[in-house]
């Protein structure tokens, strides 16, 4: 097999991930899955695709991630790894990934502040006299 690259976005987070069949090992900006992401909750979200798709070992998977914080990152890196699997196997693939929402891009994105108030929405505090 090729090596089969994919984007992945969320927020202001960007995966590039390259995905190549090997022994299972992630490896995101020259450092290891539990180092990079050490909440478990996050290692979940990240190999949550390739749980359910049963490819848990299958696949060496090397990771571009900047910008966003550690769960934009994440959810990012999730969707990339949904999309290269779809590239691998779409008649497979494709359904199980669909009905669990990991092929649809989050697009909520953060509204810009506003001048004259001290955020997007919120304004300072009325006063009448």
């Amino acid at each position: 097999m090729e090596v089969i690259n994919a984007l992945g976005r969320r927020k202001a987070a960007v995966a590039r991930i390259y995905i190549s069949t090997g022994k299972g090992n992630i490896t995101i900006n020259g450092r290891e899955l539990k180092n990079y992401f050490p909440s478990e909750m996050l290692q979940y979200v990240v190999t949550q695709p390739l749980v359910l798709t049963d490819n848990t070992g299958k696949y060496d998977i090397k990771v571009n991630l900047n910008g966003g914080g550690t769960k934009g990152q994440a959810e990012a890196l999730r969707l990339a790894v949904s999309r290269a699997l779809c590239k691998i196997d779409a008649e497979n693939y494709r359904p199980l990934l669909k009905k669990n929402g990991l092929l649809t891009r989050d697009s909520r994105e953060v509204e810009r502040k506003k001048p004259g108030r001290p955020g997007a929405r919120k304004r300072f505090q009325f006063s009448k006299r």
